[in-house]
């Protein structure tokens, strides 16, 4: 019987042969390495690169949905728990019960002063802020004020809603800011992602063409504001599941109102100043602010940070936007100067383009506010006003918030038009809608108590969603095609929101006009924004340049490897022979220069100390 083969191979004694195996390639010491340390046979190095792009490409849809989902997470916890307050605390009989005279009406005041007012120094602080925590810290710590906003309404006094309310109107335009940065810079990403092979051909200096990245910026853009939009939808849902059950009927609230609409004067006259049919117990209040506390943690997990490179998987889980800018790109954007940081955003109103689109900046506050005082509740005076629960009660103050919610979130897709329309389409066809609808709100006043006409302040408040969302979702994707240099984004989307916030504040300061005086500034802004919108795309079409201010070469203090290149990869081509202001991503292809000579005066850095031998290790 002949024995079986053993399971691995026996040593034998080495003969002549025995430092060969069978194929006749020497083994041990005088093994070739190639041998050892050679790539993988089946190794398809086009197919690994394909799959990296890939998972590269799937890391930035990731960014922006988690981005978007928690910037929708942080407007509806702050606009449902502010609405839910402000509800709460004008009811008369809530307030003597609960607080007594503690002047909680004085209180709300000072807190609305707060987050309207505050902003308006942005302007001031918000591009340092953003340069020196980086775009993705400042939106994590951004909405973290907002959770302390929220965590201070557990207990309801001075010392704590009004330091709160004045730390997030601090926070406010540095979030959107980052936020309308951050996704600019995923789509940018997109594109280099998705056109590797192409930037390989054409050499990683050569920088893509000018506009290139638009199609996925319009694409981020959508699914950023749709998101948004349903913000105000999840900020409804503590009125429909909690407070609509304690509400009073619209025939006991608006009995003694006697005019709506085009015919009311600012504060509402006649509102009853009980609405709250039975007191909501303490421990159900509790726990409602506990769920929108939940929530806002839970935003701030999806904002937070990735941790690297070396990140475990928890830590990859719990951190979903990654990086904006690559770690030597901040450095760069930090070290042109706080003082140059500082005045880059009063620099930039020399270019044209912006001094155009100002009217429709302030023209975007207008209209949001419009929707959530005229049409739905005054929130400048903590009494219900306007259109909406003047005529069919604060018991459907939710449901027309959600017209207009999901109108909007609809429409922010139709932005998708953009790619086979032209450019001005989208805002066009927005301030048109708006156009239309402010002509008919301005002659049209709504009966108090009568429903059967409710249907048309649905329709109107969803064709106002639909203008909302084409008005942001177009000015967003044009400021990103216009400025598609990444060292000047932070500054354009800055003066965006700051000029949004100064609207804000005149709302909040005009909030006892005539609703005819406020429908007229709303009409004159917005013809204004639009002739001045299409004066500015003129002048593109003919060709003038803008001037814009020219960004300071980074100064490092430290030297160090990455800065002894002859050719700096991060030098901006306002610095080279282009002089639009851009930075490179990465160094060209080859190999690398060697070390700069030590020229008199200069300390020898490590690395050329290695090289050279003259370090003081071998002193």
């Amino acid at each position: 019987m002949e024995a079986e083969p053993p399971l691995y191979p026996m040593a034998e004694a080495a003969g002549p042969q025995g430092d060969e195996d069978r194929l006749g390639v020497p083994e041990g010491p005088e093994a070739p390495l190639d041998e050892l340390v050679g790539a993988y046979p089946n190794y398809n190095e086009e197919e690994e690169e394909r799959r990296y792009y890939r998972r590269k490409r799937l890391g930035v849809l990731k960014n922006v949905l988690a981005a978007s989902a928690g910037g929708m997470l942080t407007y509806g916890v702050y606009l449902g728990l502010l609405q839910m307050q402000l509800i709460l605390h004008y009811d008369e009989t809530y307030r003597e019960v609960k607080y007594g005279n503690m002047g909680l009406p004085d209180i709300d005041s000072k807190m609305l002063m707060g987050i309207n007012v505050t902003p308006i120094a942005a302007l001031l602080y918000t591009p340092v802020l953003i340069r020196f925590f980086g775009t993705k810290w400042m939106m994590f710590l951004a909405v973290g004020i907002y959770a302390l906003f929220v965590s201070t309404n557990y207990w309801e006094r001075y010392y704590t809603l009004v330091p709160s309310a004045v730390a997030l109107g601090m926070a406010i335009v540095p979030l959107w800011a980052s936020m309308g940065n951050y996704i600019t810079r995923m789509a940018q990403k997109y594109h280099e992602y998705s056109h590797y092979k192409e930037q390989d051909a054409q050499g990683m200096k050569q920088r893509p063409p000018r506009g290139s990245h638009a199609p996925y910026l319009l694409v981020f853009q959508a699914i950023f504001y749709s998101f948004f939009h349903l913000s105000f939808a999840c900020a409804q849902l503590p009125m429909i599941y909690f407070l609509n059950r304690y509400l009073y009927d619209l025939n006991h609230t608006l009995y003694n109102v006697q005019s709506c609409g085009t015919n009311s004067h600012g504060i509402l006259s006649g509102f009853n100043k009980t609405v709250l049919r039975t007191l909501p117990r303490s421990g159900n209040l509790i726990v409602v602010e506990s769920v929108l506390m939940a929530v806002a943690f839970l935003a701030m997990l999806l904002v937070r940070p990735g941790m690297g490179a070396g990140q475990s998987v928890k830590q990859s889980v719990l951190g979903l936007c990654g990086a904006a800018y690559r770690p030597t790109e901040e450095i760069d954007l930090r070290s042109v100067g706080w003082g140059n940081i500082f005045q880059l955003p009063f620099k930039h109103v020399r270019d044209y383009r912006l001094r155009h689109l100002v009217p429709f900046f302030i023209y975007s506050g207008f209209e949001v506010l419009f929707a959530c005082t005229g049409i739905t509740l005054d929130h400048g005076s903590n009494i219900p006003g306007g259109y909406g629960v003047c005529s069919v009660g604060l018991e459907r103050l939710a449901y027309l918030l959600v017209a207009y919610s999901l109108g909007a979130s609809a429409a922010s897709l139709l932005g998708l038009l953009g790619l086979w329309l032209p450019r001005p389409v989208p805002l066009v066809a927005g301030a048109g809608v708006h156009l239309l609808l402010t002509f008919i709100l301005f002659f049209w006043a709504p009966v108090p108590r009568v429903l059967q006409h409710s249907w048309i302040l649905y329709v109107a408040a969803a064709l106002w969603g639909v203008g909302s969302a084409l008005n942001k979702t177009g000015l967003s994707t044009l400021l990103g095609i216009l400025y598609e240099d990444k060292e000047r984004q932070d500054f354009i989307f800055t003066i965006y929101h700051w000029w949004q916030a100064v609207a804000i504040f005149t709302v909040y300061l005009g909030s006892s006009l005539h609703m005819k005086a406020k429908l007229a500034v709303l009409l004159v802004t917005l013809v204004a924004a639009a002739v001045s919108y299409l004066r500015m795309e003129q002048k593109l079409r003919r060709g003038v340049a803008p001037r814009q201010p020219r960004i300071p070469r980074p100064q490092h203090k430290v030297r160090g490897y990455r800065y002894l290149e002859e050719d700096n990869s991060d030098e901006s081509d306002a610095e080279g022979e282009h002089g639009d202001g851009a930075e490179e991503e990465a160094p060209p292809a080859g190999p690398r220069p060697g070390p700069e000579p030590v020229g008199l005066g200069r300390r020898p850095c490590p690395y050329e100390q290695a090289l050279g031998g003259d370090g003081p290790e071998e002193q």
